[in-house]
């Protein structure tokens, strides 16, 4: 039986102990043969609500824009196109008169 890598860090040094798989580099544990939501990428907005592509969303605090002497005013419009995970902005996103960009969730509050 060849063990699967570990979910969270990807890693190939997973070792079996009884039933659970354990990772000795990030120290996840887990059964194989349960499956579980848990390993699904998620993002909250800045009051903890779940977001999703397609949601709209707006601005929290003021942003300045990488590269650019433009602000992105609180209370400004977006909308969620799609979820990026393993970056530090996950939300690309269309904002109302600027374009399209990567914004971090934590400044942004479902509409």
């Amino acid at each position: 039986m060849s063990i699967p890598p570990c979910p969270k860090c990807k890693s190939e040094y997973v070792y079996q102990d009884q039933s659970q798989l354990i990772c000795p580099e990030c120290g996840h544990e887990w059964n194989p043969a349960e499956t579980s939501d848990e390993d699904h990428f998620t993002v909250k907005d800045a009051n903890g609500t779940l977001l999703e592509a397609g949601d709209k969303v707006t601005v929290a605090k003021d942003l300045k824009v990488k590269g650019s002497s433009q602000i992105i005013k609180i209370g400004t419009k977006a909308v969620v196109r799609r979820i990026v995970e393993g970056k530090d902005h996950e939300l690309d996103c269309k904002v109302a008169g600027v374009g399209e960009m990567m914004v971090t969730a934590k400044f942004v509050k479902k509409a």
